[in-house]
Formats: structure tokens, C-alpha cells, sequence
């Protein structure tokens, strides 16, 4: 009787078993990407019929052969909708050509606000400076001003602009510190997003109004461009990074102040994703900007080919933060 039981059980849903178990295999063979646009939309349905059968199995306490099979059956499909490949080199890839650009427009509101924050701060550090050089020691700490302040020459400046350093070990080093204070900075922006998003929007206003402060002293002396350069150079990839930390930080922010419909839990747990992704993003911008300011900018001491690099960097990021990870419509 129950071997009856069973094979008329397999016989009404043996058709959605085969078809699921065909495009699970497919996908772990080629990937996921491999399967048309129709598959996909199959997947999660046979999928969840699978679900549906192991549970009515396991109800009526059907053989173990059917049990086990529908448990392997599950899992596979479920390792193929939900987790990512194996293959470090796979994951890279598609980290960086899909996951990172895409989850980046997913807080697209957010990096604007963040972005924002920055230019205002930027804007108002250098009316402040600009117009009077008493705003600069309250603007910028002086561990960071170094031997830059309201007493410095044009000559002193020049001197900062335009020292080559040829001794690879020493910039090597100072990329390798920069990275890491730099890093150390943007975490804290995204971590303060915990505390409803506010203190992350006021720490990038004041990196902005730092940025400011800083272009305010070298116009003053004629070298504002020369300044942007120098800055620049490394700012554009460096700056991104902060405004995705601090995006990722105000998302968190939002989560926890308004979670909408869902739980607080779930806010986190549906969108934790996209916002992990964005700040693991911000660590390699981070990477890619301690080894421009550690090296290229000691390097090249040509004011227009260090603005050159920050176009072109700054180009770079736009095309890949708006274009990279799109899907093709068919």
C-alpha cells in the first residue's frame, strides 16, 4: 500500500522533479546565467513545488529512497538560486561585473545625499578659508595640517606640491598607511549609520569642509589648480570611497529609523546584502586610492598630467558605477 502510495506521488509530480533537476544542473555546470530568460522564471516555481512535495512526503511518511531524493534535489536547487560559486575567481568576477555596480544604484538616493554632503562641506570650508584664514586651524586638526597653514609661503607650498620621491620601499609604506588611516575613517562613517544615519551625514560634511579648507589655502597663493591636481590625483577615487561608506552608513541609517512594512530584523536581513557589498566595494576603492596617492602622486609632478589621472579615474568610476552590471534586455 505504500509503495502504491509512493509511485502514484512520484508519477502526479515526476515531470517538475526532471525539469528542476535539468536547470539545476545546467546551472551548476555553465551558470546561472547560462539559463534563458524563461528558466529563470521556472527556477524559483520548480523550486518551490520541490518544497511543497518534500513536505507532503515527509507528512505522510512516504519510502526514504523518495524522501532522500527530494532532499537532494531541494538543496541543489536551493545552493543554485541563493548562494554564490565557489570559484574564488568566479566570485571576484562577478563581484566586480555585476554585484558592487548593481548594488551600488540600489542606494543610489543614498550615495547622492552622501555625495551631497560632501560638496557642501567642500563648498563651505572654502568660502570660510577664502575669505579668512582664521577658519583654518578650526577646520583642519594639526596632526593633519603638517607644516601647511595661514603662515605658509607660496614657496613652502610648492615645495609639498612638487617633491619627487624615487625611493620605492618609503612610498610603498606611506601607500600602505595611508590605506589603512583612510579605511579606518570610512568604516566609522559607515558605522555610525547605526545611529540613525545623522552623525555619518555630519562626518562627510566635515571631510568636505576639510577638502575645502585645504583648496582655500593654495588659491589664495595662486595654486589652486596646482592643488587639484595634486589632490585629485588620488581625491576622486579616494573621495568615492567615503561617499560609498557613508551611503552604505545613511541605507543603514534609514533601515533603522524607518523599516516600513517589515521588522527592523528584516530590513536589515533583506537589505544587509546591497549594503555589505557597497562598503567591501569602498575598501578596494580605498586600495586602488593609497596606491594612486602613495605612488603616482609622488611620482608624476606634472600638474596637468596628475589632473589627466583624476579624469580619467573619475570617468572610469561614473562608466562603471552607472553602465557595468546592467542586464541586457531580450
Amino acid at each position: 500500500m505504500l509503495a502504491l502510495k509512493s509511485r502514484e506521488f512520484r508519477k502526479e509530480r515526476e515531470a517538475g522533479w526532471n525539469e528542476l533537476e535539468q536547470l539545476v544542473a545546467i546551472a551548476q555546470q555553465e551558470g546561472i546565467d547560462s539559463l534563458s530568460t524563461a528558466d529563470l522564471r521556472r527556477l524559483p516555481l520548480l523550486y518551490r513545488a520541490a518544497l511543497s512535495s518534500l513536505s507532503v512526503a515527509r507528512s505522510i511518511a512516504l519510502d526514504r529512497a523518495l524522501l532522500a531524493y527530494l532532499e537532494d534535489l531541494c538543496l541543489r536547487a536551493f545552493l543554485t538560486i541563493y548562494t554564490r560559486p565557489l570559484a574564488i575567481g568566479t566570485a571576484v568576477r562577478d563581484f566586480l561585473a555585476r554585484s558592487l555596480p548593481r548594488a551600488a544604484r540600489f542606494i543610489r538616493l543614498h550615495v547622492f545625499l552622501a555625495l551631497g554632503a560632501l560638496l557642501l562641506g567642500a563648498l563651505s570650508g572654502f568660502l570660510l578659508v577664502y575669505a579668512d584664514e582664521g577658519w583654518y586651524p578650526v577646520i583642519i586638526p594639526a596632526g593633519l595640517a603638517g607644516d601647511r597653514g595661514p603662515a605658509s609661503t607660496r614657496e613652502d607650498l610648492l615645495k609639498v606640491l612638487f617633491t619627487k620621491d624615487h625611493n620605492g620601499f618609503s612610498l610603498l609604506t606611506f601607500a600602505n598607511l595611508l590605506f589603512s588611516n583612510n579605511t579606518l575613517v570610512s568604516l566609522l562613517a559607515f558605522g555610525l549609520g547605526f545611529l540613525g544615519g545623522i552623525p555619518t551625514f555630519l562626518l562627510t560634511f566635515a571631510n568636505g569642509l576639510m577638502v575645502g579648507a585645504f583648496v582655500a589655502l593654495h588659491a589664495r597663493r595662486g595654486l589652486g589648480l596646482d592643488f587639484t591636481g595634486w589632490m585629485m590625483i588620488h581625491g576622486v577615487t579616494e573621495l568615492g570611497a567615503i561617499v560609498l561608506f557613508a551611503a552604505a552608513g545613511l541605507k543603514l541609517g534609514e533601515l533603522v529609523l524607518f523599516p516600513g512594512h517589515r521588522s527592523r530584523a528584516d530590513a536589515l536581513a533583506e537589505d544587509g546584502t546591497a549594503i555589505g557589498e557597497v562598503a567591501v566595494g569602498g575598501v578596494l576603492m580605498l586600495l586602488v586610492a593609497a596606491v594612486l596617492e602613495g605612488i603616482f602622486r609622488q611620482v608624476i609632478a606634472n600638474t596637468d598630467e596628475r589632473l589627466t589621472v583624476a579624469f580619467v579615474t573619475l570617468l572610469f568610476w561614473t562608466l562603471y558605477f552607472t553602465l557595468v552590471g546592467r542586464r541586457r534586455q531580450t
